[in-house]
C-alpha cells in the first residue's frame, strides 16, 4: 500500500495529521497490514475498563492482543504514536441502507423495500442478499470513523418489512452475526394495515398463529408463505431480534406486552416517547435506538418527544443506542452529532460512546466480535484528532481488522480534483 498521505491537500492535512499515522500509512507495505502497535493513546475501551490514559493497543493478525501500558512492538511491526489522542472502537452508523441504496431517488439503485401486491407480508425477505461492499457510500461513512452498520429492511408493501443484519465496512461482502426482523407500528404503518393501528396487532397475531401451526397453511386467509412461516418461527424461538420502528408510548406498551407473551427479543427504533416507559423497558431488557435530535413532534405519535429522551432512558437502566430518520444512508456520519447532542442534554459521555459502539454490537448479536477494545476482539479502531462526539473534530485513521483503511472517498477525491483546478494559473 502506498503512502496514503503523500498527496493529500485537505483540511485534515492542513490541520496536521500525526507523524505516527503518516509513518503507518507509508510503512504498511513493509509489514503485515493487520499487525500494529498504537502507542500512548487515550483509549476509550467502551468496556468495563472504561477509559485508559497513556495506554497502548497491540494488534496481531487483525485481532486485539493486549491493552495496557509499556507494550513492546515485535520486530518489524508498525508503530503509531498517538500522542495522547483518543482511540475508540469503530463506530456504529445506525440502522441504514448503506450498500443496498445508492441514490434514494433512483429506484433501480434501491434494494431495501419489497412491494408485492398480492403477498405483502414476507418476513423471509432478506436485504443483506443485495449488499454491495463496493458502494460509494461505504468509504464516505468509513472515513468518518464508522466501521459497522445495521442494514434495515424498509416497510413498503407491508408493515413487516423483512430481514437485515450487521455489515462491517471493511469491504467484506457478507454480514456478520444473526439476522434481525424489521417491523413498523403506529400511524406511519396505518396505511399498510387498513388505516388502523389496532389492525396491526390483529395481523401480527394471525401471522404468529400461522408460524406456530395454529392456522393451517392451506387456509384461504393465510398471510404467510411456507418460507415466511419458517422465518417467523425462528424469531419466535428467540433466534434473532425483532426491531420495531415505533414512537407512541401506548404502542410501546402494547409491544412490551406482546413481546413478553410471545417471548420475543425486541428492540425499538425511534422511540420518541420511549422515556415514558423507561422502567418497563429496562426490566424487559429492551434496547432503544433513539434519534438524539428528536425534539419537536412531527406526527401525533411524537407529542412527547424530547431532547432528553436518551438521558432519561439511561437513568432508568435502558441500553441506549442511536439511529436517525430521513436519509440515514448518505448521512450516517451525522450519528456522532446525535450522540453528542444527547450528551448536551444529560447523557453521560461514556454512555453516549457506548451507544455508538458496544451497545449496538450487543443488541445486534455481534458483541463478541466488535464494539469494544478488548483482547480477542477484531481490531476495528479509530484514532481521532479530538473528541469523537464533537463534530468539530475528525477521524485521523480507521483500522478495520487491523488494516489501515484509506482515508479518502469519492467526495474527497472530487474536492481535491477541483481544488487543484481552481489553484491552477
Amino acid at each position: 500500500m502506498g503512502c496514503l498521505f503523500s498527496r493529500v491537500r485537505s483540511r485534515r492535512a492542513r490541520l496536521g495529521a500525526t507523524v505516527g499515522v503518516m509513518l503507518l500509512a507509508c510503512a504498511a507495505g513493509s509489514t503485515n497490514a493487520q499487525d500494529v502497535l498504537i502507542r500512548n493513546a487515550t483509549v476509550h475501551t467502551a468496556s468495563a475498563r472504561g477509559s485508559l490514559d497513556n495506554a497502548d493497543v497491540l494488534v496481531r493478525n487483525g485481532v486485539i492482543q493486549a491493552v495496557g501500558t509499556g507494550l513492546a512492538a515485535p520486530s518489524g511491526m508498525a508503530v503509531v504514536e498517538a500522542n495522547g489522542r483518543p482511540l475508540t472502537p469503530a463506530l456504529f452508523g445506525g440502522i441504514t441502507e448503506i450498500g443496498i441504496e445508492e441514490v434514494s431517488g433512483e429506484s433501480s439503485t434501491v434494494d431495501s423495500t419489497l412491494k408485492i401486491g398480492t403477498q405483502p407480508l414476507r418476513p423471509e425477505f432478506d436485504v443483506t442478499l443485495a449488499y454491495n461492499p463496493a458502494s460509494i457510500l461505504v468509504p464516505v461513512a468509513r472515513m468518518e470513523g464508522i466501521g459497522f452498520t445495521a442494514l434495515g429492511a424498509h416497510t413498503g408493501g407491508g408493515f413487516v418489512a423483512g430481514q437485515g443484519g450487521v455489515v462491517r465496512l471493511d469491504g467484506s461482502a457478507d454480514p456478520i452475526g444473526p439476522r434481525a426482523l424489521y417491523l413498523r407500528l403506529g400511524s406511519a404503518a396505518a396505511e399498510l394495515t387498513g388505516q388502523s393501528r389496532a389492525a396491526q396487532w390483529m395481523l401480527l397475531q394471525q401471522m404468529i398463529d400461522e408460524a406456530r401451526g395454529r392456522v393451517g397453511a392451506d387456509s384461504p386467509h393465510a398471510l404467510l408463505t411456507p418460507a415466511g412461516r419458517r422465518t417467523l418461527a425462528d424469531y419466535l424461538a428467540g433466534n434473532g431480534r425483532v426491531i420495531v420502528e415505533v414512537d407512541r408510548a401506548s404502542d410501546i406498551r402494547q409491544l412490551l406486552r406482546w413481546a413478553a407473551r410471545e417471548k420475543v427479543k425486541i428492540a425499538i427504533a425511534g422511540g420518541a416517547e420511549a422515556w415514558q416507559l423507561a422502567p418497563q423497558l429496562a426490566q424487559a431488557g429492551v434496547p432503544v435506538f433513539v434519534d438524539g435530535l428528536g425534539n419537536l413532534p412531527t406526527t401525533f405519535d411524537q407529542i412527547g418527544a424530547t431532547l432528553e429522551n436518551a438521558a432519561r432512558l439511561q437513568r432508568d437502566g435502558v441500553q441506549v443506542s442511536f439511529t436517525q430518520g430521513g436519509d440515514a444512508s448518505h448521512n450516517a456520519r451525522k450519528v456522532r452529532q446525535l450522540a453528542g447532542n444527547a450528551v448536551a442534554h444529560g447523557l453521560p459521555w461514556a454512555d453516549a460512546l457506548a451507544g455508538l459502539t458496544r451497545v449496538p454490537a450487543e443488541a445486534m448479536g455481534v458483541g463478541g466480535q466488535i464494539g469494544s477494545i478488548e483482547p480477542g476482539k477484531l481490531a476495528d479502531l479509530v484514532l481521532w484528532e479530538g473528541d469523537p462526539l464533537d463534530v468539530a473534530h475528525y477521524a485521523q485513521q480507521v483500522w478495520l481488522g487491523g488494516r489501515a483503511m484509506p482515508m479518502r472517498s469519492r467526495q474527497t477525491e472530487l474536492r481535491d480534483r477541483y481544488l487543484q483546478r481552481a489553484a491552477s494559473p
